[in-house]
């Protein structure tokens, strides 16, 4: 099991969102695609953007997520 869970992950992309605007996720999809694309980016040599003992590509990706060093952007 993941921890954090995705009902807080997605508490914290949507964090910032303005009272009455739409949450930038609203499904665990959302999560699962942009953990998976940061996870391909640090597989292709990008470096860590938090200081984490987990040494998995997706580990390291939701780590990013839930201490708010990636941003999810939604699509227009």
């Amino acid at each position: 099991m993941l921890h954090p869970s995705y009902t807080d992950l997605m508490k914290v992309v949507n964090s910032e969102v303005e009272p009455g605007e739409a949450p930038v996720v609203n499904s665990r999809y959302s999560i699962v695609m942009a953990t998976s694309k940061r996870a391909r980016q640090l597989i292709g040599g990008e470096d860590p953007l938090v200081i984490t003992k987990q040494t998995k590509p997706l580990s390291v990706a939701i780590d990013e997520l839930n201490k708010g060093q990636i941003k999810i952007v939604p699509e227009d």
